[in-house]
């Protein structure tokens, strides 16, 4: 490592805002575009799941592809200018995948699927050169939990401000003709924000803790660093699994309010709550990671969230208002496993070059997105699965059968993988005061 002085917080706080704008196109995308598939376009939930699962596998190879690309060799202009460029490009696709079908039937599909395939692979190739970057814009392990937390707090920000201006500022750029109409304004409306607050936070990126440059390491070389990198390895099974039971849970949320309370409208306010409780949690998550631990707070959050599932799976909620406030609770679990993951991610890289030898940052970025969208694919394809065969079918009456069956899968699995998740922690070697002494360990 260079001497360099640590980056100032304002600087480290800047560089975090790029979450908001990657946040306003992976929010919309999470909450929103398997309801827009199901419930605007009308697909069906098996068909949209099948769509929504493709391309998140296709999302993580690319992701992974991207991170071996930055670990051979920085673009021309360096990582930021890349970051500010790229804005442009991502909002394209984004706008895409939310372009309704232009041809009928089979052909249609196609086109949606290409869209949303164009919009992964560029928010792939941008997004991950911007996490390799939180590796290198300091290697002091309390400077990066603040980027984490900061970069949190701003991808908070972008989840309300998606979850509460979707449809409104949709309807007043294109009306209210359609559903569809209202997603396509908003994704134009995001897609120009989001370029525009990449290019400023590209072009105002300086790296102040800069790892010596080495040979570029070959892509088999890379992929047995990670696969015996036990720290980056636990950690990311386990953050695996809880993405799995976050994702059946949040995609759940506006089904849950428009069929089991009548109160669709209800649902997108839910959302938004959501994201206020994860922007008033995410200090105090911050503020424990330096009391206990990043592990020990894993353990904690876990073991509330599970007892929320469990609460969740033995009573029936009817009322708006209790439903909002446990998805709230649960939001601010989430959010707590969220900051351990992202504050513990850059530290991986360290333990593997400790151990291994090698040091690598964009293909340890690149798998852990990888393995992400993995988790969120196989999550959609347990959703759709899980209503699919309890009989749902969009826009009309739901048997009580079909809602028991649906409410089970919101509750069960996701309370069975973040209890996986918890022996999967257990096993990571990170415990308190361990980065610090392998960065000692490195320098000498």
């Amino acid at each position: 490592m260079t001497d360099t002085p640590r980056p100032s917080r304002l600087r480290l706080a800047l560089f975090a805002f790029g979450d908001f704008a990657f946040n306003l196109y992976w929010q919309s995308a999470m909450l929103f575009l398997l309801f827009y598939y199901t419930d605007a376009l009308d697909l069906p939930v098996g068909i949209a799941a099948t769509i929504f699962m493709a391309a998140a596998v296709w999302d993580g190879i690319a992701n992974f592809a991207a991170g071996l690309l930055a670990d051979r060799r920085d673009p021309r202009g360096g990582l930021g200018r890349l970051v500010a460029i790229g804005g442009i490009p991502l909002g394209t696709g984004f706008v895409l995948a939310y372009l309704p079908p232009l041809a009928p039937g089979v052909w249609g599909l196609i086109g949606v699927c290409i869209g949303h395939i164009l919009f992964r692979t560029a928010y792939a190739f941008i997004n991950v050169p911007y996490l390799a970057m939180s590796a290198r814009v300091s290697g002091d392990g309390n400077d990066r939990a603040f980027v984490a937390g900061m970069r949190m707090l701003a991808g908070t920000l972008a989840a309300i401000v998606v979850a509460l201006g979707t449809v409104p500022i949709g309807r007043a750029l294109f009306g209210a003709r359609s559903p569809a109409d209202a997603y396509f304004g908003a994704a134009l409306a995001f897609a120009v924000i989001g370029a525009v607050i990449l290019a400023w936070v590209g072009l105002s990126y300086h790296e102040a803790d800069v790892p010596e440059r080495r040979a570029p390491v070959p892509v088999l070389a890379a992929l047995r660093a990670i696969a015996t990198n036990r720290a980056f390895v636990t950690l990311n099974l386990a953050m695996m699994t809880v993405i799995v039971a976050v994702t059946i849970l949040n995609k759940s949320v506006l089904y849950y309010f428009k069929y089991f309370l009548d109160d669709e409208s209800g649902g997108q306010l839910a959302l938004a709550s959501m994201s206020v409780v994860s922007a008033v949690s995410v200090p105090l998550w911050m503020w424990l990671r330096r009391r206990l631990g990043a592990r020990s707070l894993w353990f904690l959050a876990s073991g509330l969230a599970i007892a929320g599932l469990a609460g969740f799976a033995l009573f029936d909620i009817h009322r708006a208002g209790v439903m909002q406030t446990f998805l709230m609770a649960m939001q601010a679990m989430i959010v707590g496993l969220n900051f351990v993951f992202w504050a513990m991610l850059p530290n991986t890289i360290e333990y593997g070059e400790r151990h291994g030898g090698l040091r690598v940052e964009g293909a340890v970025f690149g798998m852990a997105a990888l393995l992400q969208r993995v988790a969120i694919g196989v999550a959609t394809a347990i959703l759709g699965l899980g209503f699919e065969s309890a009989g749902y079918v969009a826009n009309v009456q739901q048997s009580e059968a079909t809602l028991l069956a649906m409410r089970l899968t919101i509750a069960l699995v996701p309370l069975g993988f973040i209890a996986l998740s918890c022996v999967l922690m257990a096993l990571n070697p990170l415990a308190r005061g361990a980065h610090a002494r392998i960065l000692k360990d490195l320098d000498r």
